[in-house]
């Protein structure tokens, strides 16, 4: 990334942090104190003065230090440091998300290299696609009769049809030159699906893979805090029961750095993959 483009994003969180100091320590709308308790919990300071519903950043970055200084603590089995949750997370997510390249990307080149098969199995791609991760849920949970497994099911049912869609479509729009060149070498089928079909569908293939990367990993949060007692969805869930707002809002800014990391990694691999092909 260029250097002024990286100025200009530091200007720009900059300036929303500035923006969230100011709402945050104004009076305006607030009122005069707040319960000390309910202060205690959301990580603010109670007292005489304006404060509000929502930490200052202050308040959130000293929660921060706090809960990085004790990221891989595992004294007490039921606080775990939130370290250990975001691996559990990462370790779900990772496991559906194998799952689902072992099944979509070979899946996804039977259907572009065979339109009739596509044409009959489209409708029931079409059909399961746009439900909701969530309401497999109960299914999984009754099914698996575990919540991890369930977990994992979860992130394996909405991983799979952004990768099988664009294997097939990258695989089923291969330049017809490239394809001609294959005839005339009188290559096989696995020679011309290697050697051809394969390189002119990674970049299809390394987008479908990020899209479902970017999904699994937001699709988790929600999945944790449905049926899971570990992981970072269950960390926010639990938090929010104790009022531990300034402990969400780190949590919340972790799954997106972790989110963009696995983004940036996925877009590496697909450039390192298309200048060797």
């Amino acid at each position: 990334m260029p250097r002024r483009t990286w100025l200009a994003s530091l200007l720009l969180l900059a300036a929303f942090v500035a923006v969230w100091h100011l709402l945050t320590s104004s009076g305006s709308g607030a009122p005069s104190a707040i319960d000390p308790e309910y202060a205690r919990l959301a990580g603010q300071s109670a007292g005489a003065g304006p404060t509000a519903a929502i930490p200052t950043p202050g308040a959130v970055a000293q929660r921060a230090y706090e809960l990085l200084a004790n990221a891989f603590d595992r004294s007490n089995p039921n606080n775990l440091g939130i370290a250990w949750h975001l691996m559990y997370s990462m370790g779900r997510v990772l496991l559906g998300y194998v799952l689902a390249v072992i099944v979509a990307v070979p899946m996804g080149f039977a259907l572009g290299l065979v339109p009739p098969l596509y044409q009959i199995l489209n409708p029931f791609i079409q059909v399961l696609r746009p439900i909701s991760p969530l309401a497999w849920m109960p299914l999984a949970l009754y099914t698996f009769r575990d919540s991890s497994v369930s977990t994992i099911f979860i992130i394996f049912i909405c991983a799979i049809w952004p990768m099988l869609i664009n294997t097939a479509a990258g695989a089923g729009s291969v330049r017809h030159e490239w394809l001609n060149v294959s005839r005339v070498f009188g290559l096989g089928t696995f020679e011309h699906v290697t050697r051809i079909v394969l390189p002119a569908s990674v970049p299809m293939i390394m987008t479908g893979m990020r899209v479902s990367i970017g999904i699994a990993w937001f699709v988790i949060v929600a999945a944790e805090m449905v049926g899971a007692q570990s992981g970072i969805g269950y960390f926010i869930w639990n938090e929010w029961n104790n009022l531990q707002i300034a402990s969400m809002i780190v949590a919340i800014v972790l799954i997106g750095l972790v989110g963009l990391g696995l983004d940036i990694g996925l877009s590496w691999i697909g450039q390192r993959l298309s200048f060797r092909e």
